[in-house]
C-alpha cells in the first residue's frame, strides 16, 4: 500500500490527531510528566495530522470530480 493514497493519508492523519489528543490527556491525568518536548511533540502530531487529513480529503475530492 502506498502512502500517497488518499485513504492512507486520512488514516495516518487520524492517528496523529489521536496521539495529539491522548498525550496531553495523559499528561493531565499524571500518567506522563509534562515537559516541553512532550508538549511540542503532541502539538506537532496534532497539526501534522490535520494537515495530512486535509490533503487526503482534497485528493479524494479531486479524484471524484474527474
Amino acid at each position: 500500500m502506498r502512502f500517497s493514497q488518499p485513504s492512507m493519508l486520512i488514516l495516518m492523519g487520524f492517528f496523529l490527531v489521536l496521539i495529539g489528543f491522548l498525550l496531553p490527556f495523559l499528561m493531565v491525568l499524571g500518567v506522563f510528566q509534562a515537559s516541553f518536548w512532550l508538549s511540542f511533540l503532541s502539538h506537532a502530531a496534532s497539526i501534522s495530522g490535520l494537515f495530512l487529513g486535509t490533503i487526503g480529503a482534497a485528493m479524494i475530492a479531486v479524484h471524484r470530480r474527474k
